[in-house]
Order: C-alpha cells, then sequence, then structure tokens
C-alpha cells in the first residue's frame, strides 16, 4: 500500500468518526431538549438557581463566622458563672467581690411582675416575639439614635446581652458583635425564654460589686428583690444599662432620672397606666446609704478571669482571693492617665488610654489602668485589647542580633534605600532621610525603620519569632514587617516581655493573683508554688548592651526624652503606628516595668505628631515618679546607679548609722520591708497630692505642639 492510499484510509476512518460523534450528539441532544424551558419559567428556573448558589456560598461563610462563638458555646458556660470571690489587695484588706453563686439566686417565679416588665419595657420590648436577634428593634433603635444625635437606645436584644455576659467581653469590635448574634441564636436553641430571662436577671453587674439582681436589691435596699416596689424596681432595672453610671449610692439624682424612664418605658409598653406609675414618679426610691469605697475596677476584671481560668474544673466556687494590686498606686495610675486625656485628649484627638506596671524582678502587677473611666466602659484594653506595638517591638529584633550575631552599641548598620526585604518590600524612614552607615546606638535612639529590617534580614525572622514566643508573646507573626510592629499584643504581655531587660535576661511571667483560699479557708492556689516560673532567655551581657542602647532613647536626642527620670535610672522605647492610631512608651527602672498606650477604639487615627515620646512618656514619667518612694532600687544591667540615687543613699545609710531604727521605715516598698509597713507609711494623701504637681511642665509643653513649635524628637 502506497502512501496516498494510506491517506485516504485515514480520511475515511475520520469521517467516520465525525459521523459517530454527530449521531451520539443528536441523541444527547434529543433526550436533553424535552428539559428546554423559555420566557417566564426560564427566568424561574435560572433565578432560584443563582439563589442556590449564593445561598450554598453564603452559608459557608456563616459557617466559618460562626465557628468562634460555637466554640465559646461547648465550654462549660453553666460553671463558669458560679464563682463566688472575695478579693483582697496585697495587703489583705478586702476591696471587692465578683460572681453570683446559683443556689443563692432567686427563681423567675419569685421576682415581682413589675421587674420583670420594667426590664423589658427597657432593655427588650419583643423579647417573647424574637429568636435573639431582633432586626425591627435594632431599627428602631437606630432610627432613634439618629433623630437625638446620639446614642439613646441600644439595639441588642435581653438575649444577646446575655451571651456577652456568659461568653464574651465588652470589647467594641465587629468579631465581638459576630460572635454575640451567633451565641444568641445559640442560647435559643438551648433554653427556654423563662430560663435565658433567669440567667439574665442572676448574672447581670448590677455596681457596687453586687451581681444579679437580688445582690442588687440587697446592697441598695437592704431587700430582697421579692420585697421591692415599682419605685425601687424601676431603678434596679435602669442599671442594666450603665450600672456605674446610675448606681444610686454614688449619683442618685442621675439613678432617679434614669427610674424615671424606666416607668414611662412601661407605659409606654402598655405594662401600666400612668395613674399606675404615678405614686413611683413622686415618691422615687431612696438608696441605702453606704461608703463610697474604692474599687479598682479594671483590676479586679481581670483578676476574675484570671481566678476562673486557674480554678476551672477545681470543684471549688466560694473563694478568697489575694491579689498583687497596689491601691495607692492604682489610684494614682487611673487619676494621671485621666488627667493626661482631659488636658490633652481632645487636642490629639486621643479618646482612650492605658497603663500595666509589674514589679520586674518578681511579676506581681500592681497596676491595671484599662481605659480612661470604668463607669462608661468596661472594656479592659489592657489586657483584653490587643493594638500594633509600633516600634516598641524593635528592641526584641536589636536583641536577637545582639545575642546570635555578637554585635553590641557601636557595630555598623545600615541604613539606606536598597535595604529590602524577600518579597521586595522596601521600608521607608519617618522624614526620608537614610544616614548610611551608623552606630547601632544610634539606630535604635532614632528608632530607624530600615536598620530594624536590615537586622531581620541577618537574625533571620523565625529566630526572633522563636524567641518571642518564648516570652510568651504568640500573636506578632514573622512577617517581613514584623521588625516595625505589625502584628497586635496586649500592653500587659509587652510588659511581661519587657522584663528581660531590668533583668538581666530572665523573663519572668506577670501574674496579679498571689493565693486563692476556698470557704474552709484552705490553700488551694499560691503563685509561688504553682505559677509559672521564670526562665532565662537571653544572656546578661547581650542585655547590657541593649539597656546602654535603650537608655539613650530617653536622653536628648532619642525619641522620649520626656520620660527621663531625675532619681533613678530608667530606659525604654517608643512606638507609633500607621497614622498615629497608637502611640506607646515601654519603659522600666530596676523595680517596675511599665507600659503606656493613648489611641482610640474604633482605630481612628490621632493628630499627625501623636508619638510615643509625647502624651504615652509624659504619662509614663508621672506615674514612675509616684510609684518610686525610695532609693532602694536595684540596679539596672549595663548602666550605673543614678548620681542623684546613689547621693540619697549615702545620706540614708548616714541616718540609719546615726538613727538605726529608720532602717526600718526608710525603704517603703523595698526588698526587706514588710507589707504592713508599707501600707501604715504609703498614705493615700500624700500620693494624691504629689500627682497633681509633678511634670506640669511636659503637660503644659504639650499645649504649644499645635502652636507651630517643634516638641521633642521626631520618631
Amino acid at each position: 500500500m502506497d502512501i496516498q492510499e494510506a491517506l485516504v484510509e485515514i480520511g475515511n476512518k475520520f469521517e467516520s468518526g465525525i459521523s459517530s460523534f454527530k449521531n451520539a450528539w443528536s441523541t444527547y441532544s434529543t433526550f436533553f431538549s424535552r428539559f428546554d424551558i423559555k420566557g417566564f419559567k426560564k427566568f424561574l428556573a435560572e433565578f432560584f438557581s443563582e439563589m442556590m448558589t449564593i445561598g450554598t456560598a453564603g452559608a459557608c461563610v456563616m459557617l466559618v463566622l460562626a465557628m468562634p462563638a460555637f466554640e465559646k458555646a461547648e465550654e462549660d458556660w453553666r460553671s463558669k458563672g458560679q464563682f463566688s470571690v472575695t478579693f483582697l489587695d496585697r495587703y489583705g484588706a478586702e476591696i471587692g467581690k465578683r460572681g453570683i453563686l446559683h443556689n443563692d439566686t432567686i427563681p423567675l417565679a419569685d421576682i415581682p411582675d413589675y421587674v420583670i416588665k420594667a426590664t423589658l419595657s427597657t432593655e427588650d420590648r419583643r423579647f417573647f416575639e424574637h429568636y435573639g436577634i431582633d432586626p425591627w428593634g435594632t431599627l428602631r433603635a437606630l432610627y432613634i439614635n439618629a433623630v437625638a444625635g446620639g446614642v439613646v437606645q441600644g439595639g441588642s436584644t435581653l438575649t444577646q446581652q446575655l451571651a456577652k455576659n456568659l461568653f464574651l467581653t465588652n470589647e467594641r469590635s465587629l468579631q465581638r458583635k459576630i460572635n454575640e448574634a451567633f451565641l444568641s441564636l445559640w442560647l435559643e436553641t438551648h433554653l427556654t425564654k423563662k430560663e435565658i430571662l433567669q440567667e439574665y436577671f442572676n448574672r447581670a453587674y448590677m455596681g457596687g460589686g453586687a451581681y444579679g439582681i437580688e445582690a442588687g436589691a440587697q446592697f441598695y435596699f437592704n431587700k430582697s428583690i421579692r420585697d421591692v416596689n415599682l419605685a425601687q424596681a424601676a431603678m434596679l432595672s435602669g442599671l442594666f444599662k450603665s450600672p456605674t453610671g446610675y448606681a444610686p449610692h454614688r449619683h442618685l439624682p442621675k439613678a432617679r432620672e434614669r427610674a424615671n424612664e424606666v416607668l414611662t418605658n412601661m407605659v409606654q409598653a402598655k405594662f401600666l397606666t400612668e395613674g399606675q406609675v404615678h405614686e413611683a414618679r413622686i415618691h422615687p426610691a431612696r438608696a441605702v446609704q453606704r461608703p463610697d469605697r474604692y474599687e479598682p475596677g479594671y483590676f479586679l476584671d481581670w483578676a476574675f478571669q484570671e481566678v476562673k481560668r486557674i480554678m476551672k474544673d477545681k470543684g471549688d466556687y466560694v473563694l478568697i482571693v489575694k491579689t498583687t494590686v497596689d491601691l495607692d498606686l492604682q489610684r494614682s495610675a487611673e487619676r494621671i492617665v485621666s488627667r493626661m486625656l482631659r488636658l490633652n485628649g481632645q487636642a490629639y484627638r486621643a479618646k482612650q488610654a492605658a497603663m500595666v506596671s509589674m514589679e520586674a524582678h518578681t511579676g506581681a502587677v500592681r497596676v491595671i489602668v484599662g481605659g480612661r473611666n470604668y463607669a462608661r466602659s468596661q472594656f479592659n484594653r489592657a489586657t483584653n485589647g490587643k493594638r500594633q506595638p509600633g516600634s516598641t517591638i524593635k528592641p526584641y529584633v536589636y536583641l536577637s542580633a545582639v545575642e546570635k550575631l555578637g554585635m553590641g552599641p557601636y557595630s555598623r548598620v545600615l541604613d539606606t534605600r536598597g535595604v529590602k526585604c524577600k518579597n521586595g518590600y522596601a521600608p521607608k524612614n519617618a522624614g526620608g532621610r537614610y544616614r548610611g552607615r551608623i552606630p547601632m546606638w544610634l539606630a535604635l535612639q532614632k528608632s530607624i525603620n530600615v536598620v530594624a529590617i536590615y537586622l531581620a534580614n541577618r537574625v533571620g525572622r523565625k529566630y526572633i519569632y522563636k524567641k518571642l514566643k518564648q516570652l510568651d508573646i504568640h500573636s506578632i507573626k514573622p512577617g517581613c514587617t514584623m521588625p516595625l510592629g505589625s502584628g497586635a499584643l496586649s500592653i500587659i504581655d509587652h510588659v511581661s516581655g519587657y522584663s528581660i531587660f531590668p533583668t538581666g535576661g530572665i523573663h519572668v511571667p506577670d501574674y496579679v493573683i498571689s493565693e486563692i483560699r476556698n470557704s474552709a479557708g484552705e490553700l488551694v492556689y499560691a503563685q509561688e508554688r504553682d505559677g509559672a516560673k521564670r526562665k532565662r532567655i537571653f544572656r546578661t551581657a547581650s542585655i547590657a548592651k541593649m539597656n546602654k542602647m535603650m537608655r539613650n532613647v530617653v536622653l536628648k536626642g532619642g525619641t522620649a526624652p520626656r520620660a527621663d527620670l531625675d532619681f533613678t535610672m530608667c530606659a525604654g522605647k517608643t512606638g507609633t503606628t500607621n497614622r498615629s492610631r497608637d502611640a506607646w512608651f515601654m519603659g522600666f527602672t530596676g523595680r517596675y516595668v511599665t507600659g503606656v498606650w493613648f489611641g482610640n477604639d474604633d482605630n481612628s487615627p490621632m493628630i499627625s505628631k501623636s508619638y510615643g515620646g509625647k502624651l504615652p512618656a509624659t504619662t509614663w514619667k508621672n506615674f514612675m515618679t509616684i510609684a518610686h518612694t525610695d532609693s532602694n532600687i536595684p540596679k539596672i544591667p549595663g548602666l550605673k546607679i543614678h548620681p542623684a540615687q546613689k547621693g540619697r543613699m549615702s545620706r540614708e545609710e548616714a541616718r540609719k548609722a546615726e538613727d538605726p531604727s529608720i532602717g526600718k521605715s526608710a525603704s517603703l516598698g523595698g526588698r526587706g520591708l514588710s507589707e504592713g509597713s508599707r501600707l501604715v507609711l504609703q498614705s493615700i494623701a500624700r500620693t494624691m497630692k504629689k500627682a497633681d504637681k509633678i511634670d506640669q511642665s511636659a503637660i503644659e509643653r504639650d499645649k504649644y505642639v499645635f502652636k507651630g513649635k517643634s516638641v521633642g524628637p521626631r520618631e
């Protein structure tokens, strides 16, 4: 067979194959043609097909969003609320209570009808009609708030409020609202309406350290909730919105005004008539006179979370807990933060601030300030809030280079435009200035971004990440911008991480619980015995080099000269994130590690010059001046003793030699001083008077920053 015949045969086979395919396709088309639709039927089919596709995709998205909420619902939420805890300060004095005990709660059937009506009319009128989420109620609240020009009515249902109380924090975030919505649906599925209402009454915070409406009635009126009258019921129901702001033992006029609103709500909801509430209007409730005892709300909230973590599944629920809080310092810190925001917050467009201070060598947290005003917002920004740390993360990067590569303050580093990450990202310096090859100490003093990337490239981000995890900092990931402070972490974790600098490389875990005793007085937890242990992370020699560099940050030419103390050595680092959304100062002396943050809950930017070396550094200095009441301050590795401290120590030694009894009380807060002596000698009046006078010049300087004058070096 020649080539021509072969080609003809191949052509015939190809045509035969094409013919067979056409026949098969014709048969296929004929079979499915019976399903062909046109016109309106086709429109409906395509519409429902698209809806099914979108619905499937939406269901997948909803499942992803719901997973965090459902994970929280798997916890033993009933026992979470059973803790009844009495808290003591570091000296053993009672400072507050948290939690409830289910056996002491009042059945819903015993709660007067007008208490229930007052609550529902004010908090959730459609409670028995919705399924955890009330779209109409939310729209109504949005309309009323828009008309009023402010937030006068909330859109959360009573079930949503219970979900927040049971499972979540007061954090203002989209994720929290999503979790709250899904958990509300979960509660509606697993509990009856009466059970939800019962749990709500038993777990709501009523102010004055009272949890549950029965405890609130006992605290404010010295009677059971079974026996309150309509006026008292209205006042109690008004507390759900703001238990501290409307507490009648503190703000009786506000409490009565709020109670009057509740009575109006009952009439509008047609639960009662105007005639029935008239007597309660003209004879409003009067609360029992109680001493306005100071309570460190933010500190106790965090301590309560720690108690629930420590005592989970232990079987003991009625507890007496000794904390580490120093009430004098806590009160002073709150006043300082509040004052700084009052004087400078509006000018800097900063609405919130937070602070944590702990003893460097023990880990005992003495101060937690979670915001400017606990009565207005109970969200704890110091412990539960996570923000970008900015340049305050750089000391970990520099320290890793010192530890791994043997670098030091005078090692040359590269500050040029050519420094890049592997992915091609090239950082920029503030002001666009590049200095070429410079000593390492100068790069940290000026907080140069390019150098941080340069060092991370040389050390390796995985090494830095490993060191951060050893410091119990897990939320910072080893990405390209990690050396510049991407990611987020809480102030309390950051403060604990910085403990390595005053301790010479030993990480000291923070703690707020010293010991826990059960109702029988038995010691069930002791920090020294059961708490996390100290561990060495870096060599002392490496830390000494870093401390010398960080000392330059608070000196003239650094980014935080306002933080420098005139009585003891200190060091630290500023941090400012993009568009000044966060401003930090993290600093330490030989005794305390303290972190300060300024910013806004909605992550809105402050003014462009809101650097960490301004408000945070000034606030830090004001607090640290009060916190150190004597010269018995441990030496910082790598730094000399401050001349003023050395002189004061010499004078104290001379006085001790003349009068040995002085030595028993000369060292307030010193390591050899008894707790009782410190309590007697450190008076509240003295510290409060000092708090109002210190460093007023720095506050005044802040006021002129908007008149075109330069205030401090730019970070």
